[in-house]
């Protein structure tokens, strides 16, 4: 497998060193500024293309990734008219739209690179190649808690720049929950149920690589990286979702129709039963993690009782300092939902759902003949159930490959 042009080449060679640039501590300043490259550099092909361009070469942008562009412009309009509204100053809008720039913006930078001559294939192998790494590194990493070495190597210098805390710059060889008594893993990630969110979606990537044995090495890997996150949402995302994606390609067909007919009948008929037990998963889906429950529960309740204050366009900013009942934690985080009705609010929730909703009937209607479209759709179901425990935009420099795959499958025709 090897990259032919440069736009394969700046991908392949991001993905296969993406522990280089972890160790760096540089993901988070690195993968933005080759997503913005990316993006001008389609800029100048589009702006150079020609009535004689070979056909194989033409840059075209489907509606649906600019339906993304115009989606996340929308999001900085928000952002600059809470700053207003609070009197946060210019400096401040400043900083709040650099990293605008390297968190909701990548979500329509990604899906606008994948309208370049990048082959599925090549994201597909790069991304067994991470998972192998990964799969060396794992045992590593356990080996290091049961030695009781540090699980914090360094911070690193790159720090200096800043943006959305300490975290992103931090390389860890693991981290140790004291409720749950439990080792957990982050590897790349900023933090573990991060890196559940990339496995779920590299393991989507995996399932595509036409070689058996990469194709193996990328679902154990993926699933042992979901298993050492100990993340419950991505736990269940690598269920329901490979089953919500079989149902939605397959809801036409007579026999399926035909299942979920008797299925409906039986869940009306067992309707108590079912409520009782969904009830009973969630309640233990809780105190899996009491604490972390609680505490996502109280931000999001803080998160949308705060947003009276600022409905419309927010509050501009995350509060940095929530009270003492969510551990200080930041109000608007935790929850992509919550968290946008308190920074962007009822127009930055629009600015989302639209183009998430969008995206999902255009996947949808080329899923029927299109392989790579049927995997976008999945990906883009994994980054929906996130939604409700992540704030997913500022994750997306670590899970850009499934982005610039939808991008691919958008601009495919069917």
């Amino acid at each position: 497998m090897k990259p032919q042009n440069l736009e394969e080449k700046v991908v392949w060679y991001s993905l296969v060193g993406i522990y280089v640039f972890y160790f760096l501590g540089g993901q988070y300043v690195f993968m933005p500024l080759i997503a913005w490259f990316l993006v001008f550099y389609l800029g100048k092909k589009l702006w150079s293309q020609t009535e004689n361009t070979p056909p194989d070469e033409k840059v075209t942008i489907p509606f649906t990734v600019w339906v993304w562009i115009v989606s996340m412009l929308v999001m900085e309009v928000a952002l600059i008219i809470g700053h207003i509204d609070f009197n946060l100053g210019l400096a401040k809008i400043i900083t709040s739209s650099i990293n605008w720039a390297r968190s909701w913006a990548l979500m329509a930078l990604y899906p606008l690179i994948g309208c370049l001559n990048i082959r599925p294939k090549l994201i597909y192998r790069a991304v067994c190649i991470i998972c192998l790494q990964s799969l060396i590194l794992i045992p590593i990493c356990y080996l290091a808690y049961m030695l009781r070495l540090p699980d914090l190597l360094y911070d690193s210098p790159l720090r200096l720049i800043g943006g959305n805390g300490e975290l992103f710059y931090q390389v860890r060889l693991y981290g140790f929950e004291q409720e749950t008594n439990q080792v957990r893993l982050s590897l790349f990630a900023p933090w573990a149920p991060g890196l559940g969110m990339v496995a779920n979606i590299y393991f989507l990537l995996a399932c595509q690589e036409s070689h058996k044995k990469w194709r193996l090495i990328g679902m154990v890997a993926s699933i042992a990286m979901i298993l050492g996150s100990f993340s419950r949402l991505s736990l269940l995302s690598i269920v329901i979702v490979p089953l919500v994606t079989w149902l939605l390609v397959n809801l036409a067909k007579p026999g399926v129709q035909f299942t979920a007919g008797i299925l409906s009948l039986c869940a009306g008929i067992f309707a108590p039963l079912i409520i009782s037990v969904l009830d009973t998963f969630r309640e233990q889906f809780s105190k899996a993690r009491a604490s972390s429950s609680r505490v996502r529960e109280t931000l999001a309740r803080i998160a949308l009782d705060r947003w009276s204050e600022a409905p419309v366009w927010g509050h501009g900013i995350i509060e940095p300092r929530g009270p003492r009942v969510v551990a200080f934690m930041p109000i608007g985080t935790h929850h992509t939902w919550f968290g946008i009705l308190f920074e962007k609010g009822l127009v930055g929730l629009i600015a989302l759902a639209f183009p998430l909703l969008w995206s999902f009937f255009d996947l949808l209607s080329k899923t029927y003949k299109n392989d790579v479209a049927k995997t976008g759709l999945s990906i883009l179901l994994v980054i929906f159930i996130f939604t409700f425990g992540e704030k997913i935009e500022g994750l997306s420099y670590i899970y850009w490959p499934g982005l610039v795959l939808i991008g691919i499958a958008l601009k495919e025709r069917v």
